[in-house]
């Protein structure tokens, strides 16, 4: 079953002034169930601008989208949260700082549902958060009453990632969720992330600067360039792939050099 459909959706930002910018192009793009897709790109390419059309924060020119088989085209964002998980790139969205570890995992458990007027963890529920907190390798399950703001960003990305997921979400949307992390951590919450995807077999759309890190995760990669998908490739031709191959298949469909040196280095 198709989870994401993405059809030749468009997006155009200041039309008709000396700063309009066509950030979405004809980008058509489809998962199913249980896929993980990166996508890369240099500065500019739509990265961003296409998950945040996915999410709703803006609405598209043309087009449509599809999650789980619902058009959700029209919704606004607050009414698509439902059928998603998103991890952004600041580990200081996505938690409530000043609310415990466990009632921050609470506060996922019970998205989407009716929340009446009683506010409690039942046993049951402090048992389960345990069991994923410790899936991170982090010793967040022996601090589930600490205040979510005393974590570092490593300790609260690898939470938002949990809380993203509790809930299985038709499409969890990770935007670049490592990129403020030192290298050491990043590491661990990518493998965090590879392990929940696949336990919970998440349908996923995972954006990163990193080439390595594209190439690694996932089952699938994409690579965009002003505002157009330009590259598709999985199964095993991703798995041989190497940096030099994705740099030289850019140059090759682009007729450009990709000049986004961090991508690269990284």
């Amino acid at each position: 079953m198709k989870m994401l459909e993405i059809n030749d959706i468009s997006k155009t930002f200041f039309k008709g002034t000396v700063n309009e910018k066509t950030a979405l192009n004809g980008v058509s793009l489809s998962l199913e169930e249980g896929e993980f897709v990166t996508v890369i790109g240099g500065n500019g390419a739509g990265k961003s601008t296409l998950m945040n059309a996915v999410a709703g924060v803006f609405p598209v020119d043309s087009g449509f989208i599809k999650i789980g088989g619902v058009d959700v085209t029209g919704l606004p964002e607050h009414k698509r949260a439902k059928y998603l998980g998103r991890v952004f790139q600041d580990p200081m969205t996505g938690t409530a700082a000043d609310m415990e570890i466990e009632e921050n995992l609470a506060l996922a458990k019970r998205r989407g549902k009716h929340r009446g007027l009683s506010w409690g963890i039942t046993k049951e529920e402090k048992e389960e958060y345990k069991k994923v907190l410790k899936g991170l390798d982090l010793g967040l399950e022996d601090r589930m009453t600490a205040k979510v703001g005393l974590l570092s960003g490593g300790q609260r990305q690898a939470l938002t990632l949990v809380m993203a997921s509790l809930v299985k979400p038709k499409v969890l949307l990770l935007d670049e969720h490592t990129a403020a992390l030192d290298p050491k951590t990043a590491s661990k919450v990518l493998s965090a992330t590879e392990r929940i995807v696949k336990e919970n077999n998440l349908t996923t759309l995972m954006i990163t600067h990193n080439m390595r890190d594209a190439i690694e995760y996932g089952n699938r990669l994409i690579m965009m360039n002003e505002g157009r998908i330009i590259l598709n490739i999985s199964g095993e031709e991703k798995k041989s792939l190497t940096i030099e191959d994705l740099l030289h298949k850019f140059e090759e469909v682009s007729g450009e050099e990709f000049t986004n040196d961090k991508a690269i280095l990284s």
